[in-house]
């Protein structure tokens, strides 16, 4: 009888061990997916405040095409304006 109960006791000790051993992975692999969202939550903050300073980015654009596209159709109208007034001038 006494065989049997350390035996049994023995298995069951063997049992604790290992759920022991299972838990402290646990815990440390709950400690680095914590430590992974910590790093992922700052690259996604970093991100979105990238993207908040580029927001600005169309409005600005448009204006700078607004400007280049008048100064073309300036520059479109000088030349036979100016070609016209040389013309006029050598004569």
């Amino acid at each position: 009888m006494r065989g049997i109960l350390e035996t049994g006791f023995a298995r069951v000790d063997g049992s604790l061990a290992l759920l022991v051993q299972r838990s402290d992975q646990t815990d440390r692999a709950l400690i680095q997916h914590g430590d992974d969202l910590k790093s992922l939550e700052k690259r996604v903050d970093a991100l979105e405040a990238d993207s908040k300073a580029t927001a600005t980015h169309g409005p600005r654009l448009a204006a700078v095409e607004k400007v280049a596209w008048t100064a073309i159709g300036v520059g479109l109208l000088a030349v036979p304006a100016g070609g016209w007034l040389v013309s006029i001038l050598v004569k």
